[in-house]
C-alpha cells in the first residue's frame, strides 16, 4: 500500500508540475467530502477544471486511463459540483480532465493529458 501511496504521490506531482508548464493554476489538491476525493482543480482561463490522475509504472495491465470508467466519471461530476458549492472562487465553465502518467524506475515519466473526458 506505501508503494501505491508513494507512486500515487510522484504522479500527482509530475502532474501538477505538467498542468502549471501548460499555462493552469493549481487551487485545490486532494480535496476531499464524503463523495470523495478530488486529485487537482486548476484554473484554465474561464475554465474551473477538475483533474483525476492514474499514475503507473507500466502498462502491463492496462493504460492508466482504461481504469477511468463511466461510474469513476459520474463520481467526478458529482465531486465538482460538491467544490463548486463548496467555494467562495469564480468557478466559471467547469471541466474535467484525465492525466495519464507512466512512471517507470529506471526511465523518464510518460505523461498524458486529455482534455474534456467527460
Amino acid at each position: 500500500m506505501a508503494h501505491n501511496t508513494e507512486l500515487g504521490r510522484h504522479g500527482e506531482e509530475l502532474a501538477v508540475g505538467h498542468l502549471e508548464r501548460r499555462g493552469m493554476v493549481v487551487l485545490d489538491r486532494n480535496w476531499r467530502c464524503r463523495l470523495g476525493e478530488i486529485d487537482i482543480v486548476a484554473r484554465d482561463g474561464v475554465d474551473t477544471v477538475f483533474v483525476e490522475v492514474k499514475t503507473r509504472t507500466s502498462a502491463a495491465f492496462g493504460h492508466p486511463f482504461e481504469s477511468i470508467t463511466a461510474r469513476k466519471l459520474t463520481r467526478l461530476r458529482r465531486l465538482a459540483i460538491a467544490w463548486c458549492e463548496q467555494t467562495d472562487a469564480p468557478v466559471g465553465r467547469i471541466r474535467i480532465d484525465a492525466v495519464s502518467v507512466l512512471a517507470p524506475p529506471e526511465a523518464p515519466a510518460l505523461i498524458e493529458h486529455l482534455e474534456g473526458v467527460s
